[in-house]
């Protein structure tokens, strides 16, 4: 199956160079035919080049979908004579993380890249047909080359189908117990659909800028794929965000991890690309603008990956012993540099055919929410990069606080929620002072009166939070007020009664009201950030059995200890430690909690026959108690020291025993029974944080809003198809031999 394997990722690195060129060559043979930027249709020089391209990248999806079968099934199997399997999972991974397991591998993860970007790939050529005939091979040579380039990793640097050296293991490492969570089942894929997705907009961008079909028409083509690639990768960015919040035991749902910030940026220039193209279509403004924006939408997916696999900035993410840290940052130098070359030759095109009329206006309001969205993408950069400069200047990674994030970010993010309440509210071109005003009055209202409940019930401590509930309230009373009005319209043009009125009213403005409907969403998660960091209470207890402790209104009492294990084919799988905890709130038993601490074996001899039982990796499993309105989130830690001596003395009680080992893993388990008997002193990491829940409920809105204004409305289905079925009546009196492509 190896054999098998590497033959079809060196297929797909020549199928993938061979339509690249092929590509290339059909669209050099178009422009000299029709000439650039006045293509309209294939009419024979080039056109089968072009096609022969395109097949190519059937042909790659394919190769891609069989490798990564093969992978799949080598994990299925927990197939020991690959290195990959062996290093990721074992027999006793359950099948679902199994399955799951190759994306947590550095090779997986790039065979993943490869098989997204070709399917991505097939989908938009396939729907391409004739449209944007001179784009059209450009960009096909464009997603060819990324992917030939992640091809050329795998085959010469990290393949998936490397064999184990013998003797062949009888066991596995296993998946790191971190990473065996639900969410991270699904996270990975979510984040590479985001990035492959956004390829699609920047190769489309690279090809219009190629051809000098620099409009509107590459932006409407690919309007679907960068609202998707914004959706997915804001999917798996919250994914990640809750795994880090209920399984890293820290407490928190964003670290300002280097990895967790290389998937934002690209996410933050995005939003800003979806919202300052409206601006192009409407006015004809910005094109420089736009097409840099999702030219460096495109280069930080790239560089989200090169920080991931080089491992140059610590993380618990990063791959640091990677081999493919300077082949992504050679890539990086050839999107960039090649990105700025593009725009600056083709800036006499870019030129835009208007200007912003007032600074009252929808545009000028877009465009100080694009700046903003910039310079907070550069405030995340420069943090990210922070610790490589302070130890190339004092030797040391020096990470910011996370007082400085807050500092930083806190006032960008907040000014992005009133800006999004303010762009609903202007006119386009130009907007009067008296105008502004009267569409702000009823906002302003809802703001005051969010921020009076807010207050009510202890939400105004804190400045932070009394600005995000005067902003978020007016972001909610902004877009309330324009589906009312909207409504009130179509009742009056139509007659219609209010709950049919609303549905059709949206069901015919989608992209409008799922845009409304992402901004009330952020208008909550921003708010919900707001309040479950400014106002949570923690503290950290050292407790032993009979003790009590009070935080946040929760009386808690350290009941008992929990010792267990789980055993797999005879085998120590885990060691687990833990606590019965009971919740009680105004005298009254809430619940009863058991956060433990699990201790994974390691395969190192020199550990101890006892302690490699507890020197593998190790997991905390917290206890959260969520609701609407606050979270109890509580996480132990048993006594390090006093486990590390009992470990110690065990150890040297077997050290001259000939089945020492053998003895050990009896011993390990006696132990576990032993400590739920008569625990030692542990230490509880306790938090009440208000609305988190709110988070998760704001990201969905997000989604839901996203999805809708992805969606296309039936009647414009309709049309699209009527016109196209008149197109082609037209086509074929007209060429009746005419061969489609």
């Amino acid at each position: 199956m190896d054999l098998l394997g590497r033959g079809l990722l060196i297929l797909g690195l020549l199928v993938a160079l061979y339509g690249a060129a092929v590509s290339v060559v059909g669209a050099r043979r178009l422009q000299t035919a029709v000439g650039p930027g006045t293509a309209t249709g294939t009419t024979g020089h080039g056109a089968a080049w072009v096609r022969s391209g395109r097949r190519a990248i059937y042909v790659l999806a394919g190769l891609a979908v069989s490798a990564f079968v093969l992978v799949e099934i080598a994990f299925i199997r927990t197939d020991l004579s690959f290195d990959i399997v062996v290093s990721h999972s074992s027999k006793s991974t359950p099948l679902g993380y199994r399955m799951a397991a190759p994306w947590s591998s550095q090779e997986g993860s790039l065979l993943l890249w490869v098989l997204m970007l070709s399917l991505w790939s097939s989908l938009v050529v396939r729907r391409a047909g004739r449209r944007m005939a001179d784009v059209v091979p450009w960009a096909q040579a464009v997603l060819l080359a990324l992917a030939a380039f992640f091809l050329f990793l795998l085959v010469f640097y990290s393949s998936p189908f490397r064999l184990t050296p013998m003797p062949v293991p009888a066991v596995g490492e296993g998946l790191s117990p971190l990473l065996q969570y639900p969410s991270m089942m699904i996270h990975p894929p979510m984040l590479y659909s985001g990035y492959t997705l956004f390829a699609i907009p920047f190769a489309f961008a690279v090809g219009a800028l190629i051809a000098g079909h620099v409009g509107s028409d590459w932006i409407r083509h690919t309007r679907r794929y960068t609202l998707g690639a914004w959706l997915l990768l804001g999917i798996g960015i919250v994914l990640g965000s809750r795994w880090s919040y209920a399984e890293l035991g820290w407490g928190g749902y964003w670290g300002w991890d280097p990895v967790e910030n290389a998937s934002l940026m690209p996410w933050i220039i995005g939003t800003a690309f979806i919202h300052s193209v409206m601006i192009q279509e409407k006015r004809g403004m910005l094109r420089t603008w736009n097409v840099s924006l999702i030219l460096l939408t495109g280069i930080l997916c790239i560089l989200g990956t090169f920080i991931v696999r080089s491992g140059i900035i610590s993380s618990i993410h990063a791959f640091g012993s990677s081999t493919v840290g300077w082949q992504f940052l050679t890539l990086l130098g050839v999107m960039t540099f090649g990105s700025i070359a593009l725009v600056t030759w083709r800036r006499p095109l870019l030129r835009s055919e208007h200007r912003i009329d007032s600074l009252l206006s929808r545009e000028a309001i877009f465009l100080v929410g694009n700046v903003v969205l910039v310079l907070l993408t550069l405030v995340v950069l420069w943090g990210t990069f922070f610790p490589l400069l302070s130890e190339v200047l004092t030797g040391k990674q020096r990470p910011w606080a996370s007082s400085t994030w807050g500092w930083w970010v806190g006032p960008l993010s907040l000014a992005l929620v009133g800006l999004m309440g303010l762009g609903p509210l202007a006119a386009w071109r130009k907007t009067t002072r008296a105008h502004l005003w009267r569409q702000a009055r009823a906002p302003l209202a809802v703001a005051i009166l969010t921020l009076a409940v807010g207050s009510v019930v202890g939400g105004g401590s804190r400045l932070v939070v009394v600005v995000a509930l005067l902003l978020g309230g007016f972001v909610v009373g902004a877009v309330g007020q324009e589906l009312v009005r909207g409504a009130r319209a179509r009742q009056i043009s139509t007659g219609e009664r209010l709950p049919v009125a609303v549905p059709r009213l949206v069901g015919r403005n989608r992209r409008r009201y799922g845009g409304y409907l992402v901004h009330v969403g952020f208008a909550v998660l921003a708010l919900s950030i707001a309040a479950s960091s400014a106002l949570k209470d923690q503290e950290r207890v050292n407790a032993t059995v009979g003790d009590r402790f009070t935080i946040g209104g929760y009386d808690l009492r350290y009941t008992g200890a929990i010792g267990d294990y789980q055993l797999t084919d005879g085998r120590i799988d885990k060691l687990i430690l833990g606590s019965v905890v009971e919740v009680r709130r105004d005298g009254k038993l809430l619940q009863t909690i058991r956060p433990t601490r699990e201790y994974y074996p390691s395969m190192n001899p020199a550990d101890g026959p006892v302690g490699r039982f507890f020197a593998g990796e190790a997991s905390t499993e917290i206890a959260l108690d969520a609701g609407l309105t606050r979270d109890l989130w509580v996480a132990m830690q048993p006594d390090g020291e006093a486990l590390a001596t009992v470990l110690e003395a065990l150890d040297d009680r077997l050290r001259d025993q000939p089945t020492r080992f053998a003895q050990g893993g009896q011993l390990a388990l006696n132990f576990t029974e032993l400590y739920a008997a008569r625990p030692s002193g542990v230490t509880f990491q306790v938090i009440v944080s208000p609305l988190v829940t709110w988070i998760w409920i704001g990201s969905v809105l997000m989604a839901l809003g996203a999805l809708l204004a992805m969606w296309p409305a039936p009647d414009l289905q309709t049309r699209r198809v009527r016109a196209g079925q008149k197109a082609r009546v037209a086509r074929d009196v007209r060429y009746p031999t005419e061969q489609p492509l």
